[in-house]
């Protein structure tokens, strides 16, 4: 038997055992979330990476896990990681397709030896289609299911909004939701499965409201001319006197009425149509450059005018509304979001600072 973790419970994932195949991306976020809700994450390092405490601590993202590194390479490193699949819940794998196969480690060898594992496999391209052996990364998948074509300003070049929408947003939270259905779906049959989580599929769903836009007729597939592409002018990101900006959006007609209403914009309270988007949106633009953003964000704070400052990395930390719900955290020195959502009865917490590569192969394996 591994050994077992002595750490006080928390967190609704409390129990569960889930071994993440180190990699990059997504896969290592998905795990880091598991393990800020209470999973006990032993991740598979392989040996002669980060050794030292202090330098593991900075990759925040393996926060809250454990570390064992195993050479996969050799049949002990192989052998020891059947092990940890034996006895796991969940396994988190990022590489491209064949690999884990090529090891000894598919899934028809982990699910013979293990029925209730939960299999969880990331790719960018997924486990089928001709694209499936391809190397990619964000942009690209991004690129070829739409969602860059549409993000962007009218007459400008498609701009990635970091690698926000597909490593993390197509591919994290597809491939936890998938961890999820699957780990419920075995409470009933005691079966586990294979999740094929990949970004272009997780991508497109996330755009499933603009399939329904454009069916209906008002949505053009034309960029930056739409109600939440920057065409509106209600909906945009305005320059200030000191060169620092504001969000606007104001999209229901009872917010842009109190928008206008505390700006002194106009007489009318009325949104404008869109054959005046253009005008109205230079308007905007004059008026919000006469003062600095604060002066803005003081003369709109709690209202229904829904606008906020653009913050950078370190205003947002110490704005006031963020402080008092402690959306981020110290850990090691080192400013980082906070475990999310939030329970009532049990909360998630960050267990420590990410460990170095093998740091808890004794503590897993016992003494060698």
């Amino acid at each position: 038997m591994l050994a077992c973790m002595t750490e006080e419970r928390f967190g609704p994932l409390h129990g569960l055992r889930v071994i993440e195949m180190a990699g990059i991306g997504p896969a290592p976020y998905a795990a880091m979330m598991l393990a800020d809700m209470g999973a006990d994450v032993i991740r598979v390092d392989r040996p002669g990476g980060v050794a030292d405490a202090t330098a593991a601590a900075r990759d925040v993202v393996n926060r809250g896990k454990r570390s064992v590194a195993l050479d996969l390479k050799s049949e002990d490193g192989i052998t020891a990681v059947r092990r940890l699949l034996a006895e796991a819940d969940v396994v988190i794998e990022g590489f491209r397709p064949g690999v884990m196969e090529r090891l000894g480690l598919g899934p028809d060898e982990c699910l013979a030896a293990n029925p209730r594992l939960v299999y969880a496999r990331m790719t960018g391209f997924g486990q089928s289609g001709p694209l499936a052996p391809v190397a990619g990364h964000d942009i690209g998948y991004i690129a070829l299911t739409g969602a860059l074509w549409a993000t962007g300003r009218a007459d400008e070049r498609p701009v990635p909004a970091l690698n926000l929408v597909g490593d993390y947003g197509g591919g994290s939270m597809f491939c936890l939701f998938g961890i999820m259905c699957a780990l419920f779906e075995r409470s009933s049959s005691g079966r586990g499965q294979v999740v094929d989580a990949a970004m272009v599929d997780g991508v497109s769903s996330l755009t499933t409201m603009f399939s329904s836009l454009r069916a209906m007729g008002v949505w053009q597939d034309a960029r930056g001319v739409n109600l939440l592409d920057s065409g509106a002018p209600f909906y945009e990101v305005y320059a200030c006197a000191d060169g620092k900006y504001l969000a606007v959006g104001a999209l229901e007609p009872q917010f842009y009425a109190e928008l206008v209403r505390r700006t002194g914009f106009s007489e009318s309270v009325d949104q404008p149509a869109p054959a005046q988007w253009a005008a109205s949106k230079a308007e905007w633009a004059a008026l919000f450059a006469t003062k600095t953003r604060d002066e803005w964000a003081a003369l709109l704070a709690d209202s229904d005018a829904c606008v906020q400052p653009v913050l950078d990395w370190n205003e947002a930390r110490a704005h006031p509304h963020l402080v008092a719900r402690s959306t981020f955290m110290d850990m090691a020195g080192i400013s980082q979001p906070a475990p999310a959502p939030r329970f009532s009865r049990t909360p998630g917490a960050v267990r420590g600072p990410a460990p170095y590569a093998g740091q808890h192969n004794e503590e897993v394996f016992g003494p060698s």
